[in-house]
């Protein structure tokens, strides 16, 4: 959103500019190390830091778990789908965006997971086209509900919504859908009840989507296979 480089100038302190060394780029142990605090000009780190650090390590064992503890193609792109999607929660949350750059570099890791598994003769076309499908459900239905009400859903929304249909094919989009608007629902009664914010404030749509894909990730065939049984 501040249009920075990720690579360049390296990490660095955002108080004194510091640029930080390897051994205080180190996740969650360099911040304990340095008890909280810059090591150049002493201004407090936000637990924010170690807080994202921790919660990417928790969804990679968790995933990594419930995949049969392999590191095979599936789970490695797993991974790095879930970093981007910790990344469009707290962008989004704080600026009430989605940037373009994070849709584009979802969209290409979940293409490339699957140009590289048919190349590997894991999938097929059949495969390929559930997964269009996806991507239409996906981003169509959003594009709808935005035109439909004049804007309530923006346009980083559909993107992402349309990016990970592709990753889910059609039906697992079929219950990403569905937890995103329960979690949203769910949790904006909660921020209303308790005044976190009114009825006018703008709510960011953007996280519930990616904790509704995490959900899916982990939990997503059980929940088919659950609602598949029922009916």
């Amino acid at each position: 959103p501040k249009n920075e480089s990720i690579a360049y100038p390296p990490s660095h302190c955002q108080h004194c500019q510091k640029q930080l060394t390897a051994l205080e780029l180190i996740p969650l142990f360099s911040y304990l190390f340095l008890r909280g605090r810059c090591k150049g000009c002493g201004v407090k780190i936000s637990p924010r830091y170690p807080f994202i650090e921790t919660l990417n390590a928790l969804l990679y064992v968790i995933v990594f778990y419930i995949n049969g503890m392999g590191l095979d193609l599936d789970t490695l792109f797993a991974f790095g789908l879930i970093s981007l999607l910790i990344v469009v929660t707290f962008i989004d949350l704080d600026h009430l965006l989605i940037p373009n750059k994070i849709t584009a570099s979802i969209l290409f890791w979940v293409v490339s997971h699957n140009v590289i598994q048919l190349l590997l003769k894991q999938s097929n076309l059949s495969d390929l086209l559930d997964r269009v499908y996806g991507l239409l459900l996906g981003g169509g239905l959003f594009l709808l509900i935005a035109i439909v009400t004049n804007g309530a859903m923006g346009g980083g929304d559909i993107k992402l919504m349309g990016a990970l249909g592709y990753y889910f094919g059609f039906v697992h989009t079929l219950g990403l859908i569905f937890f995103s608007f329960i979690i949203g629902g769910t949790l904006s009664i909660f921020l209303v009840l308790f005044k976190i914010k009114s009825r006018k404030d703008m709510i960011p749509f953007g996280p519930f989507i990616c904790i509704a894909a995490i959900i899916m990730m982990i939990f997503g065939e059980s929940v088919i296979d659950w609602y598949t049984n029922l009916i």
